[in-house]
C-alpha cells in the first residue's frame, strides 16, 4: 500500500496498483475512491467516469463544498511523479494543397469560359449569314 509520501508514476496502469480500486487524480494528487462509490451524492456513475485520469477538470467544474475538500483527505493515496506525465504532443496540421494567390490565370480562365462560346456562336451566325446572302 502507498503511504502520503509515495510517488506514482503516470504510466503505471491503475489496475496493477496494488490497494486500488476505483481511483482517480487530481492535481497530480491520486485518491482511492472506491470506499465512497456508495456515499457520493451525485451517484457511482460520477465518480467511475472521472477514474484512471486526470479529474482535476472534472471536479472543479462541480463546485464541491469545503466540507467535500477535506473530505478527499482520507482517500489520499499519493502523488503522481510530475516528471512521467507525457509531453503534450503540438498539433499540426495536414499539408494543403498549393494554393493558387496569383488570382490572374484564373480570371482569364474565366474570361475565355465566356469568350470562345461567344465567339464559336458568332462564326456560326455569321457563316449562316454569309451562306444565305450568296
Amino acid at each position: 500500500m502507498y503511504t502520503e509520501q509515495s510517488f506514482l508514476s503516470s504510466s503505471e496502469d491503475p489496475k496493477c496498483i496494488s490497494g486500488l480500486g476505483c481511483w482517480y487524480s487530481n492535481l497530480f494528487q491520486v485518491y482511492n475512491v472506491t470506499k465512497f462509490l456508495e456515499d457520493h451524492p451525485g451517484g457511482d456513475d460520477v465518480l467511475l467516469s472521472s477514474t484512471g485520469k486526470d479529474a482535476t477538470d472534472d471536479f472543479e467544474d462541480v463546485g464541491h463544498s469545503e466540507s467535500a475538500r477535506e473530505m478527499m483527505e482520507q482517500y489520499y493515496v499519493g502523488e503522481i511523479d510530475p516528471t512521467t506525465i507525457p509531453k503534450k504532443v503540438k498539433y499540426t496540421p495536414p499539408k494543403q494543397p498549393h494554393y493558387n494567390q496569383d488570382k490572374t490565370s484564373e480570371f482569364i480562365i474565366k474570361l475565355l469560359q465566356f469568350l470562345v462560346p461567344l465567339a464559336i456562336l458568332g462564326l456560326a451566325v455569321g457563316i449562316r449569314i454569309y451562306t444565305k446572302s450568296g
